[in-house]
This record gives structure tokens, sequence and C-alpha cells, in this order.
């Protein structure tokens, strides 16, 4: 049987931490930021982890 191949595309946009949250950003920071607050892109800078239902899945495809 072959090697489980890791989703490139997931492992480049997100993260597992030590404790095993997922680690992502935010999305909406990278076009039309010109009619965005700056509140809101400061907001949207800081990291983001992924919700507890939804972290097995993406653990899954990254393998870690």
């Amino acid at each position: 049987m072959g090697k489980v191949k890791t989703h490139k595309a997931s492992a480049k946009r997100f993260s597992v931490t030590g404790t095993g949250k997922v680690k992502m950003f935010h999305n909406q920071h990278r076009h039309n930021t010109g009619m965005k607050s700056a509140k809101r892109k400061r907001k949207l800078r800081s990291v983001a982890y992924m919700s507890e239902a939804m972290a097995p899945n993406v653990r899954g495809m990254i393998r870690k």
C-alpha cells in the first residue's frame, strides 16, 4: 500500500501548534483594502485559530 500524500495547498495555508490547534490567516485581507476600515484591516492581520469541529479535517490533510 502506498504512502498517504500531504495536501500541499492546505499545508501552505494552515499549521498546527504544539497544543494541536490549527493556525490560519484571516481571509478578506488581499484585495479591495481601500474600502475597509483601518480597524478591520488591523484585526485581519492577526492569526486566527480554526474551530475544533473543523480542525480534524485539516489535520488529516496536512498529516501533522
